[in-house]
């Protein structure tokens, strides 16, 4: 029932089912393990670093991230905050100090005018970053960006209201809502699915390797 009213919900308001087979999400612990490599491994450069954090802590798409605007990072006393939506989000360390980095090189480094109002040019002048190229820089690292989306969202919507999660993120409060009924109710009957169909698999492996001797 949950599922039929997300789905429902979704349909109504234009948007996609949120448990469809292309987003599900996957491993939790993946999700984790793939951002503190990104929090803690300085051989990454700091623009995947974020690109990479922002999927998997804020379920930013990669095209949200590459229209990210330098002036929606902003300082609040010791705090840097990213402006995703209507309300701020503050950011954690070392995510904070990488943004921070990651906003100086553009007004650093740049000769070209307004070229530094991206975080993730592209090879256009004044243009951000393609969606595919960065698509490709986050799998590169580990980070599969639908699929990291998804994770991300079910965690936040089991957390946040609706109205929080929409005004955090960036995202129409509809799909809010759907995110936060599937995973209050098909979170659990997914991970069970998933766990039914590993057993079947390893008892699978199992008799052959016993067929095999």
């Amino acid at each position: 029932m949950v599922r039929t009213a997300a789905v429902r919900h979704c349909r109504n308001h234009g948007s996609r089912d949120p448990l469809d087979r292309t987003s599900r999400p996957h491993d939790e612990d993946e999700r984790w393990e793939v951002a503190r490599r990104l929090l803690n491994d300085t051989s990454i450069p700091a623009a995947d670093r974020v690109a990479g954090l922002l999927v998997l802590l804020y379920a930013q798409t990669a095209s949200t991230i590459i229209r990210l605007t330098t002036d929606r990072v902003t300082r609040d006393d010791d705090h840097v905050l990213v402006h995703l939506g209507d309300r701020p989000i503050r950011l954690p360390a070392p995510l904070d100090a990488l943004m921070l980095e990651l906003v100086a090189s553009r007004a650093s480094n740049t000769l070209i005018r307004h070229e530094e109002d991206w975080p993730f040019p592209g090879r256009a002048a004044g243009r951000p970053i393609h969606e595919s190229q960065m698509l490709r820089r986050l799998r590169a690292h580990g980070v599969k960006a639908r699929l990291g989306r998804s994770t991300a969202l079910f965690a936040l919507a089991q957390q946040l209201p609706a109205g929080q999660l929409a005004k955090m993120l960036g995202i129409h409060v509809g799909v809010a809502v759907a995110w936060q009924h599937a995973s209050g109710g098909d979170w659990m009957a997914y991970a069970a699915d998933v766990a039914a169909r590993s057993a079947i698999r390893i008892g699978s492996r199992a008799t052959d390797a016993t067929d095999a001797r």
